[in-house]
Formats: C-alpha cells, structure tokens, sequence
C-alpha cells in the first residue's frame, strides 16, 4: 500500500516510517522543513514538504504522493503548545482531507484523544460522547478533536485512533521533557496545572504501541478506536513513579479529582487483535523509559 504521513517526525510519525516499510507498504512523508524531510529520507522512505496550513500546498504533495491511505499525525505537542494543536486538529486536518479528496484517496487514519470523553465513572468505552460544553481550554481541545474526527470522516474510511497519554521517547514525559521541567518547578513550563496527585484517572499508551495500532488500522473500519493501556491510574498514583524516575520532586498526595478524567477501555482495539506490547505505564516509568 502506498502511504502518506503527514506529521512524520513526531513522537509517533518517527516509529510509524521503519514499522510501515517493515510491513512493506511504499511511504512518503511529509515535513514542514528540509531537516525534517532529510530525517525521513534516511529512515529510508521518500519525503516531501508541505506546511499543513497550506492547501495548495498539500494538494500537490498529495498528487505527487498518490498515496492508498493517509495518516494524520499532525500536532504542536513536542512545544506543549494545545493552541497550536487545536488549529492543526481544525485547519490542518481541513486542508489534508480536502487534498486527500482531490487525489481519490479514500482512506485516512487520524490521531485522536482517549481523554476527551464527557464526565462520568469508570473507564469511557468508544460509546460515550465526547465532552461538549467544557470550559477552556478544555473545551477548546474537545473542539478541536470534534472538528477532526468529523473532517476525517468526510472520507470513505476514517479511523480515528483515540490515543492515551503519550509516554516513551520524544514525549513531554521523557526524561528532559515538558513534565519533568514542570515538575522540577520551571517557571516556563506549561503543564504546571495539568499535573496533580489526585485522585483523577487518567490511561496512557507506549508510543512504540501508539505506532503499532497504527500501522495495524490501516485495515479497520471507520470509527473511533481508544488505544490505551490495559492500567488506568489515579494521579496520585502514577505522578510519584513518575516524579522519581526522572529525578525531580515527589508531588504531595491530594484528595481532588477532575470529573472528566476518567481513562479509557481498550476493549475494542484488543478485540481487532492489538494490544499493549510495552506493559503498562508502571513498567515505562519504572525502567526510566519515560
């Protein structure tokens, strides 16, 4: 199969390009910089530039590519910038399906969120609707995932993988990263109200799993599909792993929760016969492969 990735870079795009030409699909991918083409071309797939703000732009990647599939990893997280990643998810996501239409490609696997679910208890299955009508910035995300996942749909396959949190290289929560600064009390980070030891749940997924699922959806039917580990997990519970291994301070326990994070069933990705290969978050944390 001929395969597009848009966002080939990124945490997940950097171990979708060698799984794919494992799996003997032809990719190309496509970066906003010459350095970024120059990474996929040594990962031994072709590579073309185009801004995801740029339609004409995408289109004649798109044309030049004529691609069976496309997937779509576009984001502005490895900056922790949710505004950015908010407008990608609307206007990104607009220009590449509208490109993907004007080439006849009919299939698009698009990455989601397993934490925008509405409020409730226990772990959300794909069933539950999302989280209308949150306040910002959450809500501002919700939106964001909303105009994606229905922008994606408009082709004739669309998977919407609902990732959890991201964890393993590249990732705000590898040693080095976003959480770590925000953790060790960096005035500049981003994340510091997103962090708490509470009793709020959240689920998280390996990006080595993030990619396998992935490549794997390429052959599942259009719908939303959470990819999360088999291990919901209270803050309070996995912040201190975290904290730990990498080095900062150790958060006090508190007794809060945020009613919408509620983590995520895998129950359906299992059923189509994925599953977590990395453990869960406390094998990543543990190891240090955070």
């Amino acid at each position: 199969m001929r395969i597009l990735i848009a966002g080939a870079t990124g945490a997940v795009g950097r171990l979708l390009v060698p799984m794919l030409l494992d799996a003997g699909h032809q990719v190309t991918g496509v970066s906003r910089t010459p350095a970024g083409a120059d990474r996929v071309r040594q990962q031994g797939a072709s590579a073309i530039e185009a801004d995801a703000f740029d339609a004409e732009g995408l289109r004649r990647a798109m044309k030049e590519a004529a691609p069976d599939a496309v997937i779509h990893q576009l984001t502005a997280l490895s900056d922790a910038d949710g505004a950015a990643t908010d407008r990608l998810r609307r206007e990104g996501t607009r220009n590449l399906v509208d490109a993907a239409k004007a080439a006849g490609v009919g299939r698009i696997v698009a990455q989601s969120l397993a934490w925008a679910y509405a409020p409730g208890e226990g772990p959300a299955d794909e069933s539950v609707p999302l989280d209308f009508g949150a306040t910002r910035p959450r809500g501002a995300m919700v939106d964001g995932i909303q105009a994606l996942e229905e922008t994606a749909a408009e082709l004739e396959t669309a998977v919407a993988l609902r990732y959890g949190i991201l964890y393993g290289p590249g990732t705000w929560y590898a040693p080095g990263g976003a959480v770590a600064a925000a953790l060790a009390g960096d005035p500049g980070a981003r994340l510091l109200a997103y962090l708490d030891a509470d009793r709020s749940v959240t689920s998280f997924v390996h990006v080595a799993d993030a990619a396998r699922a992935t490549v794997a959806a390429l052959n599942w039917p259009s719908g939303p599909a959470n990819i999360v580990d088999d291990d919901p997990a209270q803050g309070r519970h996995w912040l201190p792993v975290l904290a730990e291994a990498l080095g900062v301070p150790v958060p006090e326990p508190t007794a809060g929760r945020q009613g919408w994070a509620r983590g995520a069933s895998n129950a359906l990705a299992r059923s189509r016969g994925w599953r977590p290969e990395h453990g869960t978050w406390r094998d990543g944390f543990a190891s240090q492969d955070a």
